[in-house]
């Protein structure tokens, strides 16, 4: 099982890396659509919190390092612990609770604001060491305005993936409680 999870989770790492290539041919929403957030949080749920957290802060790290973007201070800081606590979150949540639709949508909801949160943190802490300035409306326009593309998306595309992943028998993510998909 541990197998299976590493190569789960390596697929999704792989994904995170290649994805943007893709959303980024259309330079004015690419970026908002958030695509390295699409991986982490699927491999959250099908692998669990573990394998979540890693593919989630390794990610941005290593796409900067590999191919530049995102840029790895502040940006790529910022969303390798963004996307850690979206895998984690989803993870987590996910095999403490039911396997039902609605708290599919409710844990994906949860991790997402989680993340948000940790991004706008992180973002502070920085700005703390750095001696530049971080406001409430740079947060919100980053967590939110900015992203409201990628956060549609997500809300659409995520829930469907997992459920038909559930049912086709991928998720490694074990639950305590089970309950009809």
């Amino acid at each position: 099982m541990q197998i299976r999870k590493l190569t789960y989770a390596a697929l999704y790492l792989a994904i995170a890396l290649v994805l943007p290539f893709i959303t980024g041919q259309i330079p004015e929403i690419g970026a908002m659509l958030c695509p390295m957030h699409i991986p982490a949080l699927l491999c959250g749920f099908m692998c669990g919190w573990p394998w979540g957290l890693a593919v989630g802060f390794i990610a941005p790290l290593l796409r900067g390092v590999l191919f530049g973007m995102p840029v790895l201070f502040p940006t790529g800081i910022a969303m390798a612990f963004e996307l850690a606590v979206y895998g984690g979150m989803a993870g987590l949540l996910y095999s403490r609770l039911p396997r039902k639709t609605w708290i599919t949508y409710a844990v994906l909801l949860a991790a997402m604001i989680a993340g948000r949160l940790a991004w706008g943190l992180v973002h502070v802490v920085i700005a703390g060491f750095t001696g530049s300035e971080f406001t409430a409306a740079l947060f919100l326009a980053g967590a939110v305005t900015n992203a409201l593309p990628g956060i549609a998306l997500h809300i659409l595309l995520i829930p469907a993936l997992v459920i038909a992943m559930e049912r086709a028998g991928l998720s490694l993510n074990k639950t305590r409680k089970a309950g009809p998909v």
